[in-house]
């Protein structure tokens, strides 16, 4: 047995084991979970004391969505549907800075119990379908949309089924991503499984009814159904590709884990064709992570093509930063100062930081002295322009979708300003301004709360705004389809 087998095996046994251990307890650990959560989020995050719509949405649902949440808990009988009702909870902030994970990894996105050989994708504001199992006898078209389902029309059926359940369905991100679970079952008891009847509509035809039957499921039949619908991404998500004779860097993820040593080195050696006449592409599509190191990776990226002496004066500044002055905040500084000064290399190599961490924690001691609800510091100014002339001679095509988020969008902030870069593909996610996340394993150890912690106020980009290109370089066509984004693409040169 392979060593990635092995572990998935062993993980299983200890999940099920537990699950075994604690089967009559669920619903008793999901109302704990979601009173520390509730409590959490009220005495320290930054919404509650962060005046205007940023926080409005925190001060509607931290109550009300509990007792939403916990009415719930009666149908929580397994780690699965723990799971399910600790997303819902923190899914109604909307707002992507809160999350509520499990520690088990058992509802992957490819994951379904049961389905009708069908995925549908969510397109131009319609539920389309995008997916057919080969060989499946009376099943609709592609292309077809989705009118209702079970007699409900498909807009009511889907908040009940998706709506914080599986996604943000106030976003468009929230849509593309949940869309292929419209028709499937997830093994969540408090939503609807694959629905018996839909009816379906072609071109301008009548929509005509079609009867769902139950299919097989396996692994590879669903992630196939997913990547027909979703683009995600490959094997390698960091590449260097000749594409019509022009640089096509695949940047598709921002994590830590992927092969960046390999990836730099590569652009490095690429740097002249990139800074030549034709231009290049910059593929930012599924870059989602929001790790400080993911911002590091990024800025590294646009450093490594443009040169850190051109972008350091085309950074925004920073501006304003508000904290939340309590005690678990102060503490989660201090023991960040206390690591950074206890790792000789880090502090050798990052003096600044350093300072300015330590300069946050005694402005934490002094607002906590006064009394004081909040404090707020002013960011790192926009630096000065050093003259660097751009080494970038083409025009700079920078695809996006909806899964550039996190720090992805920071970099946005920077390419953006810069010359002959244009945003094409579609829209972003909506960035929130609670940034830097604070972690906390919840009591049953089956989910950990993530938030927040500082309010970056003076931000350009506004709560929740995200980037969306213009008309004109707005991808209309199958997002899963390389081929076709491709060759529209070469149309943008």
């Amino acid at each position: 047995m392979s060593l990635r087998l092995l572990t998935a095996a062993s993980a299983l046994v200890m999940t099920l084991s537990a699950a075994a251990a604690h089967a009559q307890d669920f619903r008793a650990l999901a109302v704990q979970d979601l009173t520390k959560a509730e409590e959490e989020i009220r005495q320290n995050h930054p919404a509650l004391t962060t005046p205007g719509v940023a926080s409005d949405a925190f001060r509607t649902w931290l109550d009300n969505g509990l007792a939403q949440a916990q009415g719930f808990s009666g149908r929580v009988n397994s780690g699965d549907s723990h799971a399910y009702l600790m997303r819902y909870y923190a899914n109604g902030f909307r707002d992507p800075s809160v999350r509520i994970d499990p520690t088990f990894d058992l509802l992957g996105p490819y994951f379904a119990t049961s389905w009708a050989g069908v995925a549908t994708g969510w397109r131009d504001g319609k539920y389309v379908v995008t997916y057919v199992q080969p060989g499946l006898r009376r099943a609709p078209q592609l292309g077809a949309v989705v009118t209702e389902c079970n007699g409900v029309p498909i807009e009511e059926f889907a908040q009940q089924k998706l709506d914080l359940w599986e996604g943000d369905l106030t976003t468009e991100a929230g849509r593309v991503y949940s869309a292929p679970y419209l028709l499937w079952n997830r093994n969540n008891p408090f939503a609807r499984g694959v629905p018996q009847t839909c009816k379906f509509q072609s071109g301008r035809g009548r929509p005509r009814d079609v009867t769902l039957e139950i299919q097989p499921v396996s692994p590879q039949a669903m992630e196939a159904a997913y990547r027909a619908t979703v683009f995600m991404p490959g094997a390698e998500p960091l590449a260097i590709e000749d594409v019509g004779g022009r640089p096509w860097l695949r940047v598709n993820t921002l994590a830590d884990e992927a092969d960046w040593r390999t990836f730099n080195t590569q652009l490095e050696g690429a740097v002249d064709s990139l800074r030549g006449p034709n231009g290049f592409v910059l593929d930012l599509r599924a870059a989602s992570q929001d790790e400080y190191t993911s911002l590091r990776r990024a800025y590294g990226v646009a450093n490594r093509i443009w040169s850190p002496e051109y972008t350091v004066s085309r950074q925004p500044a920073a501006e304003s930063i508000t904290y939340r002055a309590t005690p678990d905040n102060r503490a989660w500084f201090a023991e960040t100062l206390g690591r950074m000064e206890g790792d000789a290399a880090f502090a050798a190599e990052n003096p600044a930081v350093i300072e300015e961490t330590r300069a946050v924690v005694e402005a934490f001691d002094a607002a906590l002295a006064a009394g004081q609800d909040t404090f707020s510091l002013q960011g790192r100014p926009a630096p000065a322009d050093t003259g660097a002339a751009n080494p970038v001679q083409g025009p700079v095509v920078v695809l996006v979708d909806q899964g550039c988020a996190g720090a992805c969008l920071d970099l946005l902030d920077l390419l953006v300003q810069l010359p002959n870069v244009r945003l094409v593909g579609t829209a972003t996610s909506g960035g929130s301004i609670f940034v830097e996340p604070t972690l906390l394993r919840l009591p049953s150890n089956y989910a950990d709360l993530e938030y927040g912690h500082k309010a970056w106020t003076g931000r350009a980009r506004g709560h929740l705004q995200p980037y969306t290109p213009e008309a004109g370089l707005t991808y209309t066509g199958n997002p899963a389809d390389e081929n076709a984004v491709k060759a529209w693409v070469a149309t943008l040169f």
